[in-house]
């Protein structure tokens, strides 16, 4: 056990040797495990536990007897309560996902207050074959057909060259004891279900199943290592500036695992992806959505944009002399105009006496029209900015300055409407001034 695990952690390059490392320690069989391999492995080491108090009696006589161990073995150990549930409710997602997050911030927090290099965790080759399954249930692409990686960060794997029964049998030699966590013996989670159900079914086919399947997960690891180069290489090429070309996309061997690669970062799944693709020969303005941003068809791209958290503004613009900060960084002022008009379309400079008080921003809205300064005549705001050649997300966080009557008399960043334009007998202006981002 010693020499495979010494082996495997030069192999990574997972630890020096005169790392400091935090041990997560459960109390169960796999963490015992890689605490006494480390230590014997002449690590310095300090044991991290977590109580989540979701076992009852049981939470409780895991932290005695981790407590008890680490005294035995002369081992610093400190420990964490977590209230699970309550975490849970109020970030809004499950007790799983909870104890996971609190887990790793207090490793960390710990990692970082000692000075230690690592994190080291006790997943093992079996927990691999049993992710690679569920994995695979799933349907997750080839990122997920890697299994669990030896290094994540700080976190480090030590054990994943050997299997459950290599660290009993470990444990055996020893002669140390651990305790069970009971709910891996209920097949009522996913992983559990694989592991005391699906597993041995597959052993009687290939008793060295979950062997097999970590050695395929590292020869997918390798393999991805070419593919993602491959992959970041296409996305050069066709994407750019949050804007994907459907022409040079579609000249690419697998479009639909590019276009898989560049959505999912942005939260589209892959049926999302399946459906873009099939429909990438459709007219503009067709849309797709994921939690945080929108797909748009635009002529020849299709455009990613985050999603607007504020769909309608509507703030009323002071113009009584002083300096104020309005919604979309936009600044505004009154002041005595001087004769000198600034040639930025960024500023916008009206003269008061035309203005119908109070002012407001919002965002464009359709049927809106204005009559843009230096052109005849009124137009619509939206087949303006397609003149303009702005994309249709664009056009939707498109702003505008409306006065009381709601009548444009500044499409922002853009042009100011003709009637509001200041002239020789012009006496006091605002000044509006867009920050652009």
């Amino acid at each position: 056990m010693h020499r495979k695990v010494r082996q495997y952690i030069e192999k990574f390059s997972l630890l020096r040797d005169d790392d400091r490392v935090v041990v997560a320690l459960s109390g169960g069989a796999d963490s015992v495990a890689l605490l006494y391999v480390l230590v014997r492995l002449g690590y310095s080491v300090i044991a991290v536990h977590c109580n989540f108090h979701l076992r009852g009696e049981e939470s409780v006589r895991d932290e005695r007897f981790v407590k008890e161990l680490c005294h035995k073995m002369g081992i610093e150990l400190t420990v964490a309560d977590f209230d699970t549930f309550g975490y849970a409710a109020e970030k809004k997602i499950s007790v799983e996902m909870a104890a996971r997050e609190l887990r790793y911030d207090f490793f960390e927090k710990v990692r970082l207050g000692c000075g230690a290099t690592a994190i080291a965790v006790a997943h093992h080759r079996d927990d691999v074959a049993e992710t690679v399954l569920i994995n695979l249930l799933r349907g997750t692409g080839i990122r997920g057909l890697h299994g669990i990686q030896p290094r994540n960060g700080a976190v480090v794997r030590p054990l994943l060259c050997v299997g459950r029964d290599d660290i009993l049998e470990y444990l055996r030699s020893v002669g140390e004891v651990f305790v069970t966590d009971s709910t891996n013996l209920s097949n009522d989670y996913i992983r559990n279900k694989i592991r005391l159900d699906i597993l041995p079914l597959m052993r009687e086919i290939n008793p060295s199943v979950t062997a097999t399947l970590a050695e395929s997960a590292a020869r997918v690891a390798e393999a991805e290592k070419v593919y993602m180069r491959g992959i970041k290489e296409g996305i050069e090429r066709v994407f750019s500036v949050g804007r994907i070309d459907i022409k040079l996309l579609l000249k690419e061997p697998s479009p639909l695992a590019l276009l898989h690669e560049i959505l999912s970062e942005y939260g589209f799944n892959g049926s999302q992806s399946e459906d873009v693709l099939n429909n990438i020969n459709g007219g503009s303005g067709k849309e797709y959505s994921s939690a945080t941003h929108t797909l748009t068809r635009d002529r020849d791209f299709l455009i990613i944009s985050e999603t607007e958290k504020v769909v309608s503004i509507d703030e009323e613009l002071p113009t009584d002399g002083h300096i104020v900060t309005l919604y979309g960084d936009i600044y505004a002022a009154t002041q005595i105009f001087d004769g000198n008009i600034e040639k930025n379309k960024n500023v916008a400079m009206l003269d008061v006496d035309k203005l119908k008080k109070p002012l407001r921003v919002r965002t464009v809205r359709r049927g809106d029209r204005f009559s843009p300064f230096g052109m005849r005549g009124s137009k619509a705001v939206s087949d303006y900015l397609t003149d303009i050649k702005k994309s249709l997300p664009e056009k939707r966080r498109q702003l505008v300055v409306v006065d009381a009557d709601d009548k444009i008399v500044w499409l922002v960043g853009e042009r100011i409407a003709s009637q509001y334009a200041v002239s020789s007998h012009t006496y006091t202006i605002v000044r509006f001034k867009w920050k652009a981002k």
